[in-house]
């Protein structure tokens, strides 16, 4: 079964230091980034359907704006809509086949509602978009090891079944 990936790409590239960095200096570029670090990671899961939608709520046009680049589908909602709006919208038609790439909680749990899976913007970047920026191992600061848990065995230490379904979406990320 083939993934809809569903981005939030502001959230995105707000939770991302390297890609925050990149917008800082110019809102397009901020974007233009965060679709070439993409069209990297598609070209790696080519079938994947990837979807970025972008806010267009305040300076956007009066309909919504599809564009199609590298593959790449890409969302501005029109005025006065969110991109949260357009995003749960998505969700709503894809349900089980998306996972929606958001640090937004409201995003989070509307996908749990519907049956989607979500990963947060930095868990989505240093997992899938590291290698496809053009950073090193280097840049990024060490995470802790934490001491080694004994394992546990049985039924009662699984997982509810939704968590284990979501998990093994996102391992086909």
């Amino acid at each position: 079964m083939a993934l809809n990936l569903i981005i939030d790409g502001y959230n995105l590239i707000r939770q991302s230091p390297y890609l925050q960095a990149i917008e800082a200096r110019e809102l397009e570029a901020g974007r233009e980034a965060l679709l070439s670090s993409l069209a990297a990671y598609r070209q790696s899961r080519p079938g994947h359907k990837i979807t970025v939608v972008f806010d267009g709520w305040d300076k956007g046009g009066w309909k919504e704006s599809r564009d199609r680049r590298g593959g790449i589908t890409i969302i501005y909602s029109r005025r006065g809509e969110k991109a949260d709006e357009v995003i749960k919208r998505l969700l709503e038609k894809e349900r089980n086949r998306a996972v929606v790439v958001s640090s937004d909680r409201e995003l989070q749990d509307y996908a749990d509602r519907v049956g989607a899976a979500w990963i947060t913007a930095p868990q989505f970047e240093a997992s899938h978009l590291r290698a496809g920026a053009g950073r090193s191992p280097e840049d990024e600061p060490a995470e802790e090891e934490s001491p080694p848990r004994p394992s546990k065995k049985g039924p009662a230490h699984r997982a509810p079944k939704r968590q284990r379904q979501r998990q093994q979406r996102l391992k086909k990320l």
